[in-house]
């Protein structure tokens, strides 16, 4: 998996965090740089710590299935995908919540940042090339500090975006990062069978 890969499916690993962001907007009567930071670092940091444990414990066993990993690879990122794409079109609406607490930003963090966890078990199966020199878990802790970056940056656009607009942009969003990331699953997956 290369830089635009990554890029994009970091991207698409946003997409839940800046939804739930877009809410927390909405419920703000008034945000501030800082608001929208705390978001962006809850979200952020989950999403980058998310997939290195999901690296570090799909390492342990990716050497006995290496022969299956793009079929894993496929299932795990199509099955992450499928339920965004599902999410979206879904009618359940949820309830705003603007509270930036520690219990609550915890929950919606790790919440938001499951999805990543499978996905970081792809990375031991389909390692990250990001930088051709550096060693798999150099290039592996690469890779996550950018998902933590794009989703920390999206976080915080997604809360001005609910502040301004409402929750018009939400369910596309979630639409758009299920989209990405079954199609990178399908990618993997075609780049290993032709």
């Amino acid at each position: 998996m290369g830089i635009i890969e990554l890029l994009l499916l970091a991207v698409g690993l946003s997409m839940d965090a800046f939804a739930v962001s877009v809410c927390k907007g909405l419920a703000m009567k008034k945000i501030d740089f800082k608001k929208a930071a705390i978001c962006g670092i809850w979200f952020g940091g989950f999403q980058a710590l998310m997939p290195m444990i999901g690296y570090l414990l799909g390492a342990q066993f990716a050497g006995y299935v290496t022969s299956f990993t793009p079929w894993i690879a496929f299932v795990l990122l199509a099955f992450i995908g499928g339920n965004m794409i599902k999410e979206a079109f879904s009618k359940e609406e949820e309830e705003p919540n603007v509270k930036l607490d520690v219990k609550t930003m915890f929950i919606m963090a790790v919440a938001t940042s499951i999805d990543a966890l499978a996905v970081g078990v792809t990375f031991a199966c389909v390692p990250v090339q990001v930088v051709a020199t550096w060693s798999i878990l150099l290039n592996t802790v690469l890779a996550v500090c950018i998902i933590g970056v794009v989703t920390f940056i999206l976080s915080c656009i997604g809360v001005k975006v609910g502040n301004v607009f409402g929750s018009k942009y939400e369910k596309r969003a979630e639409l758009v990062g299920g989209i990405i990331l079954v199609c990178l699953g399908i990618k993997i997956l075609l780049e290993h069978l032709l």
